[in-house]
């Protein structure tokens, strides 16, 4: 048996399980081998999906498989590009998207169609769909600005959000000059490109969110379910794109953008999805490309050589033009506007996709199809080149400059044992993450001691095995967690200790309300650890998964930004906002609401919110009530008993925010005794 299925093997290769395992191997060895020329490690995909392509080697066959992965490799890499979107900084400013992909596509196209049109000799329509190519891009860079952690940059999100103009138009284009073609340029063709992209953005932006959130909230104990829902997401809309005719990867794209605010940074869903692309989605899209190349095209006569020469030169040129344009138009800086133009020069298979069309419509001959896979071969090698050292260098600006202001916190998370709220609070703490990761998440369980041994150490054992549980959960999201079930006859003792010994930033807990109405506010337990600790306390209710949160309403008190601890409890609710790119109401309590406007201004974190005044306290909760949904989160800046902007009033509000349609709420309680700790937040320290 072994025989003949050794003299089945031949080459290229086209048995399915060999075929794999060549790709994984590129996928592991090609990144690793360019990495020591000094080169991304996505280059060394692209050439070594070249070399052992059909044109080269001859090695690997591009099979229906490949081509099957490459293009739903294109699809999802589209899809973390919308996801990874500054969605915030998007809604404040689209018009830097648009100016962005409105001058990228723009100028690259005017003058790309002219130079083709004069200096290559083609027809009108054979010019402008061929500049078209060249006029968009694909971020073929993006893995780099997502490993560096640069794509909340605000010209980094100029391109994420300029790639739906781009795109958009050079698929307006195609359908154009499909039409005028097939003598079929009539105005029912732009009626049906323009009904189709209304169809698509009303549903990919209407429905897909309230769905997912119901399916979050509904199945949020099983994080693959999870995954599988975004996969199905992702590739329904495609779908739906593909069936109005127009291109999938900006139904991807799109939506990327309809689950942005449903999937935030640093937690579990977020990393499998950024794993799962870049371990194998996106190298096979890598691949694919690759295996496009013919490197004999450089024998192939100096036609082929002077046409990629000519759109080669072409693309570059106008794309620098563009990005110098918009970075002297949007004051960007040098190294911002290198990266836009690193960023802009990818082509990729959506380029030889539209040329393809052209060929098969006569409008190009082998020679024009030839060089624009010569360009992508340029293109795939210097787009990635360019933006390794620009972004590294945006990188290395944002942290010598300190932009975004923000520490990595220690938290401190004591838990009890419902597993419900476990999961809620572990879920709290990795948005408070975020993407910084390098500080431990301190899992903690305070057992209080049997007189029975033995019984105290089978409740030991039980907890442990809870706390591994949830550590496995936050190394899925790449956050390390450290447990700890510890033995004190005082609960809330044995919590503050363990501030102590791990020197926590912030300690967060969970308030079951009906356990707890008999005692003073939240408990004995989380009433003893406000009045043994000087750290900030996050007392949570979350009845709703965090991730599906759409507003934050945040409840201040007058006399709150006396306290010492009040610029860090405002950088909190900000990052909590920018990270789940929810809406954020400020609402001051017989205050000025103009003046907390500019409080929060001078916190060194981005997040836009709205702010109102109300007199009087009986005033709050009605007004909640009128204001608020199920999917809301409402954040009251709660100071200690005492404390500088302490009320009377606070005592009882838990109880009340209990009882409203929101199921979550947040108490937090700032830090106290160290003014110093707490400037390091303003803008200008």
């Amino acid at each position: 048996m072994v025989q003949p299925l050794l003299t089945d093997v031949g080459l290229p290769l086209e048995q399915p399980v060999l075929v794999f395992t060549v790709a994984m191997a590129v996928f592991l060895v090609g990144p690793l081998l360019v990495k020591r020329l000094g080169q991304p490690g996505i280059v060394g995909v692209v050439l070594f999906g070249a070399a052992i392509g059909p044109d080269a080697l001859e090695f690997v066959s591009h099979s229906d498989a490949i081509v099957l992965l490459g293009e739903v490799g294109l699809i999802y890499l589209l899809f973390t590009v919308g996801l990874e979107l500054d969605m915030q900084g998007f809604k404040e400013a689209p018009e830097n998207a648009a100016i962005f992909g409105l001058t990228s596509f723009g100028l690259p196209f005017v003058v790309g169609a002219a130079v083709v049109y004069a200096v290559l000799g083609l027809n009108l329509w054979a010019a402008l769909l061929l500049a078209s190519v060249f006029a968009s891009h694909t971020l073929l860079a993006y893995p780099i600005v997502n490993r560096l952690g640069v794509t909340k940059n605000r010209a980094v999100a100029a391109v994420f959000g300029g790639i739906l103009f781009t795109d958009t138009l050079a698929l307006i284009v195609l359908a154009i000059v499909t039409g005028a073609v097939g003598g079929d340029l009539t105005p029912w063709l732009f009626a049906r490109v323009g009904l189709s992209l209304v169809v698509l953005f009303g549903a990919a932006l209407f429905v897909l969110p309230p769905v997912s959130r119901r399916f979050f909230q509904t199945f949020s104990e099983e994080s693959y379910f999870e995954f599988l829902f975004v996969m199905v997401a992702i590739f329904a809309t495609a779908s739906l794109a593909e069936l109005l005719e127009l291109a999938p990867i900006l139904g991807a794209f799109i939506a990327g953008i309809a689950l942005n605010r449903q999937i935030p940074e640093g937690g579990t869903l977020m990393n499998r999805i950024e794993f799962v692309g870049n371990a194998f989605f996106i190298p096979f899209f890598l691949l694919h490309v690759g295996m496009f190349v013919d490197p004999t095209v450089i024998l192939d006569g100096l036609e082929t050589l002077w046409i990629a020469a000519v759109i080669t030169g072409i693309m570059f040129a106008t794309k620098w033009a563009a990005a110098w344009l918009v970075a002297a138009v949007q004051d960007y800086t040098p190294t911002e506007r290198t990266v836009i133009f690193g960023l802009s020069t990818g082509q990729a298979a959506a380029a030889l996709a539209i040329t393809l069309i052209g060929y098969d419509l006569g409008l190009f001959g082998a020679a024009v199809l030839n060089a624009v896979v010569l360009m992508l071969v340029v293109t795939a090698v210097l787009s990635p080149w360019l933006t390794e050292r620009s972004a590294t260098a945006l990188a290395l600006e944002r942290d010598v400059a300190g932009d975004d202001g923000t520490k990595d916190p220690t938290i401190l998370l004591p838990l009890s044992h419902d597993a419900d709220l476990q999961r809620r609070l572990v879920e709290l703490a990795l948005v408070i993450k975020g993407d910084r990761s390098a500080e431990p998440i301190h899992v903690l369980t305070v057992v209080q001691p049997d007189r029975d041994d033995d019984a105290t150490e089978r409740e030991i054992a039980a907890v442990t095995e809870d706390l591994e549980k949830l550590a496995a959960e936050g190394s899925a999201a790449e956050v390390p967690v450290e447990t700890e079930a510890r033995v004190n006859h005082n609960v809330a003792s044995g919590i503050v200790q363990g501030a102590v010994e791990v020197q926590a930033d912030q300690i967060v807990m969970g308030w079951d309300a009906a356990r707890s109405f008999r005692h003073r506010i939240f408990g004995s337990i989380i009433d003893q650890v406000l009045e043994g600790t000087n750290r900030p306390v996050l007392v949570s209710r979350l009845g709703h998964p965090i991730n599906t949160t759409r507003r934050i309403h945040v409840v201040v008190p007058i006399g709150v930004d006396h306290h010492e601890g009040f610029y860090e409890a405002v950088h909190l609710v900000k990052h909590l906002a920018a990270t789940l790119g929810a809406e954020l109401n400020v609402i001051v309590v017989d205050g000025s609401a103009h003046q907390f406007e500019h409080l929060f201004e001078l916190v060194d974190e981005e997040a836009a919110a709205e702010f109102e005044s109300i007199d009087g306290w009986a005033r709050l909760i009605p007004r909640l009530e009128a204001a608020t949904d199920d999917d809301d989160l409402i954040v009251a800046l709660s100071p200690r008993r005492g404390d500088v902007g302490w009320r009377p009033e606070l005592e009882g509000l838990p109880a009340q925010l209990a009882e409203l349609p929101p199921a979550s709420f947040i108490a937090i309680h700032p830090r106290r005794g160290k003014p110093e700790y707490d400037r390091q937040y303003l803008r200008f320290k």
